[in-house]
C-alpha cells in the first residue's frame, strides 16, 4: 500500500514541453502509477529507494484541466527528513519555474503551504463548529486541525488562526481561548 509521504498541490496551465521538462527534471516513467491514492489521475512516476532504505514512489498527477498534484509516496517505511525536504525543495522549485500557483503542501514546513479558507463571499458552515467540541488544552487542538504537534511554530500559528476565524470558537473554553491568544503573542 502508498501512503503519501508529501504532497503539492498546485494550479496553473503548461504546456507539453513544460509537461516534457516535469518528466525529465523528475526523472520519471510516462507510465501512470496503478496502485494508492490517486492513481486514476497518475501522468508518469517512478520507484526508487533512499538513503534510508526506505521503498519510495514519485508521482506526478493531473487534477482536471489545470490541476497539478507532486507526490512523494512511501510503502511502510517513512522515508528520510532529508529525502521529504530534497522533494519539497523540488516540489517548489518546478512550480515556480513553471509559473504555476501553489495550492498547498502537505504536510505544511511554512505559512505558505497552507491552504487557508478565503474570506471572500459567504461563510461556510463549519463542520467544526457543528460537530465537535473543543478541548481544554491547546496541544490536543492540533490533531483535530491536521498537525503533528512538532509542527512549525509558524503553520500552527496559521491554522489556530483559521480556526479562531470558525464559529466554533465562539463556544471555545476560556482556557484554550486564553492558550490561543498567548501563542499567538496578544495576551
Amino acid at each position: 500500500m502508498l501512503w503519501p509521504a508529501l504532497r503539492a498541490l498546485s494550479h496553473g496551465e503548461l504546456s507539453s514541453d513544460q509537461i516534457q521538462w516535469l518528466i525529465d527534471t523528475f526523472g520519471v516513467d510516462q507510465e501512470p502509477r496503478i496502485e494508492g491514492p490517486g492513481a486514476a489521475q497518475s501522468i508518469a512516476h517512478r520507484s526508487f529507494t533512499d538513503v534510508a532504505g526506505a521503498r519510495l514512489v514519485l508521482d506526478l498527477a493531473r487534477t482536471g484541466e489545470s490541476g497539478w498534484v507532486f507526490t512523494l509516496f512511501h510503502q511502510g517505511q517513512q522515508p528520510s527528513a532529508g529525502t521529504v525536504e530534497t522533494h519539497r525543495s523540488l516540489f517548489r522549485e518546478a512550480i515556480g519555474r513553471l509559473g504555476l500557483t501553489l495550492i498547498e503542501i502537505s504536510p505544511a514546513a511554512t505559512a505558505d503551504e497552507i491552504l487557508v479558507a478565503s474570506a471572500e463571499g459567504p461563510e461556510p458552515e463549519s463542520a467544526l463548529g457543528a460537530h465537535w467540541a473543543l478541548p481544554d488544552e491547546l496541544d490536543l487542538v492540533w490533531p483535530h486541525v491536521g498537525l503533528r504537534k512538532d509542527a512549525p511554530r509558524e503553520v500552527k500559528e496559521v491554522k489556530l488562526r483559521e480556526l479562531m476565524s470558525t464559529p466554533a470558537w465562539a463556544a471555545a473554553p476560556t482556557s484554550l481561548r486564553e492558550q490561543a491568544e498567548t501563542f499567538l503573542g496578544r495576551a
